[in-house]
């Protein structure tokens, strides 16, 4: 079931302008993590002041100018307990591991209707997921490495997913017709401002920059799909056979979108470790659960977590590989949702 929660705010304290982004920085879809599960778990709890800088972010827009908003955080709880859980044999494969388990959605029925529909395709490379009618959630590496964002997020476009070709089928005289069953076509949406937070960057965070691998989207023009909600990350225990599932637009599989779904391995504060098959290009992408809606017969799905790809990480001093997700835990739902609604009022439970 999913239970409300009582959600910290965070408040605007001031905002002022940086220097515009040099757009320079190379798009890298797996990332190298220094700091591994056991190193995770010993990261000493973040003071207020060090959340209050975390979570502070920048944001760019369309013309290529740059913000930066200071934050002020109410009402959170300094938990310092981790979550624990049994972790499974470790594996030493790659982004695939063993047989391939993803799924190539063919049929435009089911590409183009929930929860399918919510997944989209960035310019950069990565997937997101819509979280509302002018909203995208994505990682952040999509668009900046940590030190300068990449080259193609100066431009940067949204692809949505088609549900019907324009003209009922007709065609130009001598044009050909490009898109076919089971191949989506992208209706692609300029992105008029990109919020990400201060956490992600090098200098700032030290080892817990891929704690902050997520970043909010504001599309120039609204759509009129479904989306889907956020949700709070609940512990493994919580989950139904601790499945996750999601679905992007891998590399190996052009023009496909594949859906997937796989059991955590093991968890942190703000991240799941888990062996989904996924490829680059699925990067971004929006990890969500089915659950009941409190006193309801109603099932929902609600994202939980953002894809950030494949990671190798030190356990115990050796480089062992998952691929990682990052959980929206009370805090990042409150930052999400603050960037969403651009208010707290709408953002109280989650």
């Amino acid at each position: 079931t999913w239970h409300l929660k009582k959600i910290p705010q965070i408040v605007r304290e001031r905002t002022f302008s940086l220097d515009s982004p040099k757009f320079e920085a190379k798009t890298k879809l797996e990332l190298n993590s220094v700091c591994g599960i056991e190193c995770q778990r010993k990261l000493p709890v973040p003071s207020l002041s060090d959340l209050k800088n975390l979570l502070s972010y920048e944001t760019v827009f369309e013309n290529g100018t740059r913000t930066l908003t200071e934050v002020n955080v109410l009402g959170a709880a300094l938990d310092p307990a981790g979550n624990t859980t049994t972790r499974r044999p470790s594996r030493k494969k790659r982004q695939i591991y063993g047989t391939d388990s993803r799924f190539s959605i063919y049929d435009k029925k089911f590409m183009t209707n929930f929860p399918f529909n919510t997944a989209v395709k960035i310019s950069t490379g990565c997937s997101g997921i819509l979280v509302s009618p002018k909203h995208v959630l994505t990682a952040a590496h999509c668009l900046h490495n940590g030190k300068d964002y990449v080259k193609g997020s100066k431009r940067l476009r949204v692809g949505l997913m088609k549900t019907k070709s324009r003209g009922n089928g007709r065609k130009r005289k001598g044009a050909k017709r490009r898109t076919s069953d089971g191949v989506p076509s992208f209706q692609w949406t300029r992105v008029k401002s990109t919020h990400i937070p201060k956490g992600w960057f090098k200098g700032v965070s030290g080892d817990i920059a891929l704690d902050y691998d997520y970043a909010v989207l504001e599309l120039k023009r609204p759509h009129k799909r479904k989306y889907m909600e956020l949700g709070i990350s609940p512990a493994i225990k919580m989950m139904p056979g601790s499945m996750i599932h999601f679905s992007g637009f891998d590399n190996d599989r052009s023009g496909q979108l594949v859906y997937r779904f796989c059991s955590i391995s093991d968890e942190s504060n703000d991240l799941f470790y888990q062996y989904c098959d996924a490829e680059p290009g699925s990067t971004g992408s929006g990890i969500y659960l089915r659950l009941k809606e409190p006193n309801k017969k109603k099932w929902k799905r609600k994202i939980i977590a953002v894809y950030s790809g494949h990671q190798w990480v030190d356990i115990n001093g050796e480089q062992q590989d998952y691929n990682v997700a990052v959980r929206i835990t009370p805090l990042k739902y409150a930052q999400i949702c603050f960037w969403i609604h651009g208010n707290d009022e709408n953002c109280t439970l989650g």
